[in-house]
């Protein structure tokens, strides 16, 4: 007859029953067995209370299992219990004479091994055997060829095999998993003592710095009055941009670098594993299923691709990053939810020795070696160690933010330094803009500046002012050779003065019987560009760096942000380019206008969820190590990149500076800060403007 999936099934189900039954026949029969009881050794001629729970067939079956195996007859109401929830769970389960033989080679050697290891056991006052009868004569046969310990070693050998084949073990598997969860334990141990031994010292020094806090202050000091001289406003000032000693520019060496030699710290395969074990257990205890499938290491973190169970919601792994910290003694765990692209949820784990990033690591790759790139800059690298190079032209413009000792001002010398060993003084000029006269001060010798850094925020907003008008001045030339931007506009300039830009000369001039004119392959403007093309000067780049935003808000916002808001939407063919930087990440300064026209932005470490997402527009921020560690909003892409920024230090700073300073130095045009902006309307300038008169007008209508 052929069974039908449904028949099958209860066939089964059947089978597990049945094998459930005999298994609490046999554990009740061995738990209540008695030797009083009438059995084949024990003849009874009255009729007698019997104290087996299953009756007399319950008696003679314990006493006859008992007196054949011994203790190993306990073995029996286990096996029939697994079988039958075998029946019951796995569909292609059955019992085959390799299972029936390894049950009795189990009964066969535990039996022996109690034989050899045991005394007599008293039941009742009666001694019996602890291996049964088939223990004693299994012993007695290895004994006549092998001593206690050679008869030890062959019965384990045979207990493994058959647990083996019974319950499907490896042992590989086993010591693999033993010596994670050993060395789970011993982590977990370490990291308690570890956590004891930190709140002690905490005690000791909560007090001390208890003492040393005090509150800074912020001073609002009045702004200086000072009388200005206006300039005679002119078209166009006409200035040489270098002035240098004769030959051609040499771009500065990667030998300026500092190449420190690099130690090994990458984290070993074993603690890898013992942490992804952590993490597994710690999220089963709250309930959240999953497995880490992929591990990333990388310098300074190491992210755990965990895929969740099926049912799992996502919020509950994210709500859980402070439990996981604390599980795994990390100062902050940030986890991805979910890894775009992926079907796992990325946790990325501090390592315990943080690998140094230098600036060196980052430029002495093909990456940046052989990158076209006319305005590149030097982040840092990826999670995962590679080099991150990105292009300021494509930005176009750049938004930075982090507190103080987060690593702004590094990453900022970074990306002014990459710079420099790309660009000539020719093709790139900087405006900086350094309120704090601190960071920036070092490059003011360097040849690419076009006026001294400026360190007076009032000087600041009329150097933004001039930075729009030489925009517009720049669209002018750029549309009056109907070009589409700097680079097409500097082409043409080229091929002019390379003597591409030849034509046919006029009507006239071809009319003309003078041969020895002068005129003839003289170099012609093309038809509709200006005659004097060839004589004009290539745009070079500007970029614009400022350090601290915030000090320039708070002198002249009003200026500041409409000058920055035009930058930001026009300056891009126009070859104009902002770097911002502020310790500050709040609305008052990084304001709905400023947010809107710079969508590539930065994000070092913060001290709260709300500058994260004044910054970033989402949490993570607050979630950073310090010390170079980045969020980073690529061009055109929302996602966050994590970046630990490249160090340059101030010795390697002097090194560049001086290497360029020795070509050529810089002819500054000083007004570009005299310069001072004239509203058609009669706007009061900004020095003869008070911020508070408005408020003060509006109060006194009011009374």
């Amino acid at each position: 007859m052929t069974l039908t999936p449904s028949g099958n099934k209860r066939s089964r189900e059947i089978a597990g029953v049945i094998n459930l039954a005999v298994s609490i026949f046999l554990l009740l029969a061995l738990s209540s067995y008695h030797p009083s009881d009438p059995s084949f050794t024990h003849f009874v001629v009255e009729i007698a209370k019997t104290h087996n729970l299953i009756g007399s067939l319950g008696s003679y079956g314990a006493d006859s299992l008992i007196r054949l195996f011994g203790v190993s007859a306990l073995w029996l109401p286990i096996f029939f219990t697994i079988v039958a929830f075998k029946y019951f769970l796995d569909a292609d389960f059955r019992i085959g004479l390799v299972g029936v033989g390894a049950l009795i080679g189990l009964l066969l050697a535990t039996s022996a091994l109690a034989a050899l290891a045991l005394a007599d056991i008293p039941i009742y006052g009666i001694k019996f055997r602890p291996g049964g009868l088939m223990g004693h004569l299994l012993c007695r046969f290895l004994n006549a060829f092998l001593s206690n310990i050679g008869a030890s070693i062959v019965l384990v050998v045979i207990l493994i095999i058959v647990l083996m084949i019974l319950i499907d073990l490896s042992i590989v598997s086993f010591i693999t998993q033993l010596r994670n969860r050993v060395l789970t334990l011993c982590l977990m141990g370490s990291g308690l003592f570890m956590k004891l031994v930190g709140k002690l010292k905490e005690r000791k020094i909560i007090p001390e710095m208890g003492r040393k806090k005090a509150t800074e202050l912020v001073i609002d000091e009045p702004p200086v009055k000072t009388e200005t001289i206006r300039p005679v406003k002119a078209s166009q000032t006409h200035f040489d941009f270098i002035r240098s000693s004769g030959g051609k520019f040499s771009l500065p060496p990667l030998t300026l670098l500092d190449q420190i030699p690099r130690k090994d710290t990458r984290m070993k395969r074993d603690s890898l594993i013992a942490t992804a074990r952590i993490l597994e257990t710690k999220l089963a205890d709250f309930s959240v299923e999953g497995k880490v499938v992929e591990v990333k290491p990388g310098p300074v973190i190491t992210m755990y691709e965990l895929e969740p169970a099926p049912g799992v919601k996502i919020n509950k792994i994210t709500n859980l990053s402070d439990d996981l910290a604390l599980a795994l003694r990390a100062p902050s765990v940030r986890i991805i939810a979910p890894i775009p692209g992926k079907a796992a949820v990325g946790i990325e784990i501090p390592n315990n020795v943080r690998e140094p990033v230098q600036l060196l690591d980052v430029l002495d790759h093909e990456t940046f070696l052989q990158s076209p790139l006319k305005l590149p800059i030097a982040l840092g690298v990826d999670i995962v160690g590679s080099p991150v190079i990105t292009d300021l032209i494509r930005m176009p413009h750049l938004l930075i933010a982090g507190t103080t000792g987060s690593g702004k001002s590094v990453c900022l010398n970074a990306m002014i330094c990459s710079i420099l060993f790309k660009a000539p003084p020719d093709d790139v000029k900087f405006l900086m803009i350094d309120p704090k006269r601190l960071e920036l001060s070092a490059y003011e010798r360097i040849p690419h500046l076009l006026h001294p850094v400026v360190v007076n925020p009032k000087k600041a907003s009329m150097v933004l002012r001039w930075a729009v008008e030489e925009m517009e001045r720049r669209y002018e030339a750029i549309s009056e050779l109907g070009a589409k931007g700097i680079d097409s506009y500097n082409r043409l300039i080229d091929k002019a003065r390379s003597g591409k830009g030849k034509v046919a000369l006029s009507k006239r001039d071809k009319d003309d019987d003078d041969p020895d004119d002068g005129r003839e392959g003289s170099k012609v403007a093309p038809p509709g560009l200006p005659a004097d093309i060839a004589n004009r000067q290539k745009l070079p780049y500007i970029v614009i760096v400022i350090d601290e935003l915030a000090d320039l808000m708070m002198v002249a916002q009003r200026n500041v942000e409409e000058s920055l808001a035009r930058l930001a939407q026009m300056a891009r063919a126009a070859g104009i380019h902002l770097i911002l930087a502020t310790q500050r990440p709040s609305v008052d300064v990084i304001t709905g206008v400023i947010k809107a026209n710079f969508p590539t932005r930065i994000s070092f470490q913060v001290s709260s969820k709300v500058d994260s997402r004044t910054i970033i527009d989402q949490h993570g921020a607050e979630k950073l190590l310090g010390a170079g560690d980045m969020l980073f909003i690529p061009p055109g892409v929302s996602k966050l990149v994590r970046i630990h920024g490249a160090y340059v230090s101030d010795k390697e700073i002097d090194r560049i500076v001086a290497f360029v300073c020795n070509q050529a130095t810089p002819a500054y045009d000083q007004s570009i800060a005299e310069y001072q902006h004239e509203s058609p309307d009669g706007e009061k300038a900004e020095s003869d403007f008070d911020e508070k008169y408005d408020e003060a007008v509006e109060l006194v209508t009011d009374l």
